[in-house]
């Protein structure tokens, strides 16, 4: 298509436009479109845009050398080929990829769901109630994007623009007709999903996290808030927010929303809300009271958090039309989410999780359901990210400490950070005094015969869940928190594979427990 017909919708943008040197007046054919300098094919369009760490249009040479034919800049530079130079190339990029690939979320059923914790369980849960519905479902996420039989990974949460409407288009090529994705506030602040159209927006929760990018919470906030407040009302779909009552700032948003907002939560003001719930370790069950009609429900899933995500889930196939049994059915059918409150079987009568719980609401919220319904101990293997928001660390430390029986604190993904200067951050809140976090046990200081300390420190990962396991005896709970289903753990040597489902299974092996106790 020509390169005309791919800005058109961007125009707004322009600033200028730039004729090619080798080609005066040329409206170039567009084969392809990138914004990796790398990945350019002759005929392509290369997009400069500006990242955290790299800028695009340091690399126009390379692209026109791989053979673009045509670049969008946000600032005025002289190339050989047709350039366009536009106020936002973020913005720009997102219309012409939408373009590019034929407004595939117009011809989709959208569900985007948004907030600090419980986007991933949320849409694993719709996902579910979705196929009980006999939809094809797509999933875009922060474990991979999938549907029918393929799965591959995505390297963030909401991927850029371009790669988003790819994604996009190739579902609804292969007859995907409903596509839940989760929206990080990244994605909404670099114009991720701006061309994307949504039939129904979910609003999690809000707390603390990513303040190493938005700096404050209340710019966390109004950048989370505009998915419901703007986005939601592009494209005349008429989308629906659905939006969890249960946290403050979600009712507070829920009263100034211009159109009707689907309520979720356990209070009776909330349209969609549990009845009679009980709940344990193994799990929920009760009646969700949908538009008036009360429906049994049971679920794998268990704690109040995630008793939120399973009335957002609900609320988001309500909005979408959904009967109330068909949403039980799918909500009983999600028997586990990969990576979040995961249970790692064992013979050894403990309790083993891994989870992804990376803040300090979500270290809380798991750790409190667990010590409700522990029958023994919480031993807490647990660190936080490097080159990340460093004002949650101590935070983390406190929750960690208060919940647990042994808290044991190590790497997460140190990046290019020192593991032992996060370790330190941390303790600075488990402990009374910087001078006690510097007398902090470490594992390798432990004595056999006496028992170990509540507060340990091992900074090899591997080393500190092979620890927990053999501090543990029959009904400990064992929770591993930080990473849940990531694979790889980020250092400054690299990136190494690593999985703490796989550790963990593996210290169970050795420690080769018979079955209901130890060895």
């Amino acid at each position: 298509m020509r390169l005309s017909y791919l800005t058109k919708t961007c125009t707004p943008l322009w600033e200028r436009s730039l004729e090619s040197e080798r080609e005066p007046g040329i409206d170039p054919e567009i084969l392809s479109i990138h914004y990796r300098a790398q990945d350019v094919t002759p005929g392509g369009l290369f997009i400069a845009v500006k990242g955290l760490k790299a800028d695009g249009h340091d690399y126009i040479d390379q692209a026109v050398g791989n053979g673009a034919v045509a670049v969008v800049v946000d600032r005025h530079i002289k190339t050989a080929v047709r350039t366009i130079a536009v106020k936002n190339t973020r913005r720009a990029m997102s219309a012409i990829s939408a373009r590019f690939y034929g407004d595939p979320s117009k011809k989709l059923i959208l569900v985007g769901i948004s907030g600090t914790n419980g986007k991933t369980t949320t849409a694993w849960l719709v996902e579910h109630i979705l196929k009980a519905a006999q939809c094809e479902t797509g999933v875009i996420g922060t474990v991979n994007w999938r549907y029918r039989d393929k799965v591959a990974d995505t390297p963030v949460t909401t991927p850029e623009s371009m790669d988003l409407q790819r994604m996009l288009a190739t579902m609804l090529k292969a007859g995907v007709t409903h596509v839940v994705m989760e929206v990080s506030s990244h994605g909404l602040d670099l114009h991720r999903v701006r061309d994307c159209f949504f039939d129904a927006a979910v609003f999690t929760n809000l707390t603390q996290d990513h303040l190493d990018y938005h700096k404050t919470m209340s710019a966390y906030w109004a950048c989370k808030k505009k998915l419901y407040t703007r986005q939601l009302a592009r494209g005349n779909k008429n989308g629906r927010a659905v939006i969890n009552m249960d946290d403050k700032r979600g009712a507070n948003l829920a009263g100034k929303l211009s159109g009707a907002p689907v309520t979720t939560g356990i209070h009776d003001a909330a349209e969609i809300r549990a009845v009679d719930v009980i709940e344990d370790i193994s799990g929920i069950k009760g009646s969700i009271n949908i538009g008036g009609i009360e429906t049994e429900f049971a679920s794998s899933l268990t704690g109040a958090f995630n008793l939120e995500n399973i009335l957002s889930a609900a609320g988001a196939a309500h909005a979408l039309g959904i009967a109330p049994d068909i949403i039980c059915r799918g909500i009983e059918a999600c028997k586990g989410v990969p990576g979040r409150l995961e249970r790692i079987p064992n013979h050894g009568n403990r309790f083993v999780f891994v989870d992804y719980a990376h803040t300090p609401d979500a270290l809380e919220s798991i750790l409190k359901t667990l010590k409700l319904r522990a029958p023994a101990r919480v031993i807490t293997v647990f660190g936080c990210g490097g080159d990340r928001d460093r004002s949650k660390r101590p935070l983390m430390g406190e929750i960690a400490a208060r919940y647990s029986d042994i808290a044991m604190v190590t790497s997460d993904n140190p990046r290019t950070e020192s593991p032992e200067a996060i370790i330190m951050d941390i303790l600075a809140g488990m402990t009374p005094s910087p001078e006690s976090s510097q007398k902090a046990t470490w594992v390798s200081q432990i004595s056999v015969t006496q028992p170990p300390e509540s507060i340990l420190v091992e900074p090899d990962r591997k080393k500190a869940l092979n620890a927990a396991v053999d501090l543990s005896f029959p009904g400990d709970i064992i929770i591993a928190a930080g990473k849940g289903h990531e694979t790889y753990q980020v250092t400054a040597r690299g990136t190494i594979d690593f999985d703490d489902r796989q550790v963990l299974r593996e210290a169970m092996e050795r420690a080769n427990w018979t079955q209901g106790g130890n060895p």
